[in-house]
């Protein structure tokens, strides 16, 4: 398996990891047994979402659209 990008916390791992998975791609998140032990270890780069190499490129496309992409508000008037 390939890293296909690190979480800042376990939120965004988590909604990554669904949305990979809602795209039909297997994924496994490291690190997140970790996140108690701040202090004793480095502050970053632990977790990481983590596909297989056939699925390393769409996993990577998908994160970069989805973290690239522009909320819609309720309230925001589509017909414009």
């Amino acid at each position: 398996m390939l890293c296909a990008y690190h979480p800042q916390d376990m939120a965004e791992g988590q909604l990554i990891s669904q949305l990979l998975k809602d795209h039909h791609i297997g994924c496994h998140m490291s690190g997140q047994y970790l996140q108690g032990a701040i202090g004793e270890l480095p502050a970053l780069d632990l977790l990481g979402i983590w596909v297989t190499p056939e699925d390393l490129g769409l996993a990577r496309e998908l994160i970069n659209d989805w973290q690239n992409a522009t909320p819609i508000m309720p309230d925001m008037d589509l017909e414009d």
